[in-house]
């Protein structure tokens, strides 16, 4: 399980798992937050294609899906 402080979430780096379209190096590109500093959006960014995907930031926890950094 990887530890995560969603305050520190901007501009993170995160490598995939499981590999879908060539997609496996991405950075938090957005972290909303609401009055309570609660997160209520995350968008990741793949590095090589450049789209985004709109995640629940508590995914990135799972160490089966997800590593922290570019591996």
């Amino acid at each position: 399980m990887n530890s995560i402080n969603p305050k520190s979430l901007m501009l993170s780096k995160w490598t995939k798992v499981d590999v879908d379209n060539k997609e496996k190096h991405f950075i938090i590109t957005l972290v909303k937050f609401d009055e309570d500093k609660k997160v209520i959006e995350c968008v990741i960014e793949a590095v090589m294609s450049k789209k985004e995907y709109s995640i629940d930031w508590r995914e990135l926890k799972s160490s089966d899906k997800w590593r922290i950094g570019w591996q």
